[in-house]
């Protein structure tokens, strides 16, 4: 028995007709290749560079003096800085080098994020380019130009942008080498798998995503080109643990011991972090063009081609992140949308490739795109703290041997980077030897176990008369910001040292000089207030 062919008056309703097609202008066309595509990259960049530079020389935020401090550390001790900050190495390692050329101000530390980000357009066009043709590839460019992820994290003192590029660069070679099988790329994909790992542990969403795109992947397949398909996976994966092996017993006395900050856990309900992308708008427009791009590849004839096999790579990678993040988020922090700097690669990858595909509509969903990232401002922050205030306020009135006390931990190496040279500091855990670094091992409990006034009545017996004690605290109004284990023991803390130091001022061991900051901005992380103190006997 024969199955009955359609008659040929319903054989067009059974074809996904094409979408008009946009051309480039002729006189674009007839430029040499390098030409158009270098001029197209030079712009693009520069654009970029611009746009993602204006606050270049703005203030850090704790995170970012966290950032410095450790790069700050002599090269043979920064290491076990790392290790006791609860940080993977590599980027902090490229920021020492960095630091020791250009210095470590606040515009030369965040010109290296920056110039990772800008590193990230040449090699998404050639990372579309190779994969789906000129068009996805210069219209990956301008995405990675104008992507607000990238965007926010080039003027931050932070592993992010490195995050974003080697999540680019392992995503190409897994393509080429398992989508295409060109197999000279599995050391490609193998060590970016590796560098990601040491660069933060949230690379295992990367590895898992990646895992369960190679599964796919192998199905779409010819029988031929499957031989040796899992051993070259395996190859990979293999080689890249074997690397991290060397730092995996720091990786797992951090899991064990150190205490993490913020415990960002997500409601049953939340959606997806738009900021990934920069906003629902952006979101709504790429994903119009992955419907139009992919609904005619679920066609019988089209699923098993190597484009199909692209597309659904690029979108199980985020997919299978964000899931397994989601999961768990409800244990350990993984919800915060910085967290997910190793999938933004694939999610404007698969943006680019299906604006490509979806022709005229790819071409206003670009051009909406940059028009809703253009304006930085409106995800970038551009005033982060205010302990620069502090610091211009209080220097003057400082003294060499003065104490600082900061009643937020973490913010030790920012009040340390912005405050003169020459003083002593302490936190609510007691005295600290090294200003510049934050430990995180076992912080929660060192912080139970501190008793706050035996604590206090060390450090003020440990000042002179006439010298002078800077309590610095934060702003802890944003309640909802504070009420996780760690920060809401920190603001605890705070509110009971703060009580106590007017306990002693009460009894005349300490009398108040001057407070700081008189005229306050409000800033997009953690801002501060503080009191000097001097002690009279």
């Amino acid at each position: 028995m024969t199955t009955a062919t359609p008659p040929r008056r319903f054989a067009s309703l059974l074809e996904v007709p094409d979408i008009v097609d946009v051309r480039a202008p002729r006189w674009f066309d007839r430029l040499p290749r390098w030409a158009s595509t270098g001029g197209v990259l030079v712009v693009l960049m520069a654009l970029s560079a611009f746009i993602r530079s204006r606050t270049l020389s703005g203030e850090l935020w704790f995170d970012e003096a966290g950032a410095v401090g450790l790069a700050a550390q002599p090269l043979g001790s920064l290491l076990g800085a790392v290790h006791r900050a609860g940080a993977a190495p590599l980027y902090y390692v490229l920021l020492h080098i960095w630091m020791s050329l250009f210095g470590s101000g606040e515009s030369a530390t965040h010109a290296l994020s920056l110039i990772l980000g800008l590193l990230s357009i040449p090699a998404a066009m050639w990372t579309a380019w190779s994969v789906a043709g000129r068009r996805a590839g210069f219209f990956a460019a301008v995405l990675f130009a104008f992507g607000s992820f990238l965007t926010r994290y080039a003027e931050e003192a932070q592993p992010y942008e490195l995050m974003v590029l080697l999540g680019l660069l392992g995503t190409a070679g897994l393509l080429h080498a398992f989508v295409y099988r060109r197999r000279a790329y599995r050391w490609l994909f193998g060590a970016c798998l590796a560098l990601m790992l040491y660069t933060q542990g949230t690379a295992l969403l990367f590895w898992l995503g990646a895992a369960v795109a190679l599964v796919v992947i192998r199905r779409s397949l010819p029988e031929p080109a499957r031989q040796g398909f899992w051993r070259d996976a395996a190859l990979c994966y293999g080689v890249a643990a074997l690397l991290f092996v060397p730092w995996l017993p720091a990786t797992i006395d951090q899991i064990a011991h150190a205490t993490n900050p913020w415990h960002y856990i997500p409601l049953m309900g939340a959606t997806v972090p738009s900021q990934i992308l920069g906003s629902e708008r952006v979101d709504v427009t790429l994903l119009i063009c992955v419907i139009i791009a992919v609904a005619p590849l679920a066609a019988r004839g089209r699923r098993g081609t190597p484009e199909a096999a692209v597309f659904w790579a690029l979108i199980l990678i985020p997919a299978v992140a964000l899931l397994v993040a989601r999961i768990a988020g409800f244990f350990i922090p993984l919800w915060a949308w910085r967290y997910f700097a190793p999938v933004v690669a694939p999610l404007l990858l698969l943006g680019a490739l299906s604006t490509a595909r979806a022709r005229v509509v790819g071409v206003a969903a670009i051009i909406f795109c940059v028009a809703f990232l253009a304006n930085a401002g409106s995800f970038a922050p551009p005033y982060k703290s205010d302990m620069k205030d502090v610091a211009a306020e209080m220097q003057p009135l400082l003294h060499r041997g003065d104490l600082v006390l900061v009643s937020q931990p973490e913010q030790g190496p920012l009040a340390w980077y912005y405050l003169p040279a020459g003083l002593r500091f302490a936190s609510t855990l007691g005295p600290v030897a090294n200003p510049a670094v934050m430990n995180w091992i076992g912080a929660m409990g060192r912080l139970q176990d501190a008793s706050p006034r035996a604590t206090l009545n060390t450090l003020v017996a440990s000042l002179k008369p006439g010298q002078q004690l800077l309590y610095v605290r934060p702003l802890t109004e944003g309640v909802k910001n504070w009420t996780a284990a760690w920060p809401a023991l920190v603001r605890r803390r705070s509110a009971q040292w703060g009580q106590l130091l007017q306990d002693e001022q009460a009894n005349g061991t300490l009398k108040p000089v001057a407070t700081a900051p008189h005229n306050y901005r409000g800033s997009c992380c953690v801002a501060d207030s503080a009191v000097l103190y001097q002690k009279a006997s």
